[in-house]
């Protein structure tokens, strides 16, 4: 995933001249290095100071330029301050993407799994919030959120290489996706989850809707409202914590369009832990075969 954006960046850098692209320090592991490689003057290694990084990149927006700014995700929270402050505040156009985002960067231990990023960028005025799913959706949104006004937040995980969005979809900001249509549950998710929903989905034997959602701000509500009443059941699946996520954000918006139960499955209110990501993920239900088991006891839980 990691080097489909920094392709993506750097095929878009040969159109857009005004684009510069900005990291701390991880260069090779976020992939914008490809984007170092192919312009270098348009590139700017600031070291390990995230703070800095997103005052620049502020600057570069008011002088009229277009900057991208990758880091991880846990360590771009540290520059949230600036981000409110400087970039939402005054709507900036700034482009920030995590990477390593959720519990993807496992082996390095909780300090380096963000679980809160998506809460945390989108309660900030202003902000657009994307959690793209395969390699296709990522190059597509790289150039979204290049083309777009206004200051953007994207998540990336770390080593996926996923393909499970069939057809010629474009991607857009604020659009979401049906990816498998059903009748006894609707189920949200994002991000490399939604393969693992799919994986979950065709080895029951109940119905379910599966709805990618790669936009949590602003969220696609005739698209979320219109799937809920399809079914009156509902879950959200994240690779983040379940406050203030997609999980959240759905729950949300349908307490007032359509007041009904919102089973947020996620990580629980906890911090990060070393480990393999596999095992990780099941340990906090994050796996097809733990997202079918609480799927179908929500469904068997309305037909009791």
């Amino acid at each position: 995933m990691r080097n489909i954006f920094g392709e993506a960046l750097a095929s878009l850098g040969e159109e857009k001249y005004g684009l510069v692209v900005l990291t701390a320090d991880v260069a090779k592991p976020t992939g914008s290095y490809k984007f170092a490689e192919a312009h270098p003057t348009r590139f700017f290694n600031v070291g390990i100071s995230e703070q800095d990084m997103i005052g620049i990149a502020a600057g570069f927006s008011l002088s009229g330029s277009v900057p991208v700014v990758a880091v991880f995700a846990p360590f771009l929270m540290r520059a949230w301050e600036q981000i409110r402050s400087t970039v939402a505040r005054a709507n900036l156009n700034v482009k920030m993407v995590g990477t390593h985002a959720g519990l993807s960067a496992s082996d390095e231990g909780g300090s380096h799994q963000s679980l809160e990023d998506v809460a945390l960028m989108r309660v900030l005025p202003n902000m657009t919030v994307v959690v793209p799913g395969d390699r296709q959706e990522i190059a597509e949104a790289t150039r979204a959120i290049v083309e777009m006004k206004g200051p953007v937040y994207m998540r990336l995980g770390r080593d996926e290489s996923l393909k499970f969005l069939e057809g010629e979809r474009v991607f857009k900001i604020g659009r979401a996706v049906t990816v498998a249509d059903g009748s006894d549950i609707t189920v949200f998710s994002n991000g490399s989850m939604t393969a693992e929903v799919l994986d979950a989905a065709k080895s029951l034997d109940i119905s379910v809707k599966v709805v990618h959602v790669p936009t949590v701000k602003p969220l696609d509500t005739g698209a979320v409202v219109s799937a809920a009443r399809d079914t009156g059941l509902v879950a959200c699946v994240e690779e983040h914590s379940i406050i203030g996520g997609l999980g959240g954000a759905i729950a949300e918006l349908l307490s007032s369009e359509y007041p009904v139960p919102v089973k947020r499955i996620g990580v629980n209110d906890t911090y990060g832990e070393s480990g393999p990501q596999r095992d990780l993920l099941k340990k906090h239900g994050l796996v097809a075969e733990s997202i079918g088991e609480t799927l179908k006891g929500i469904v068997r839980g309305r037909a009791a």
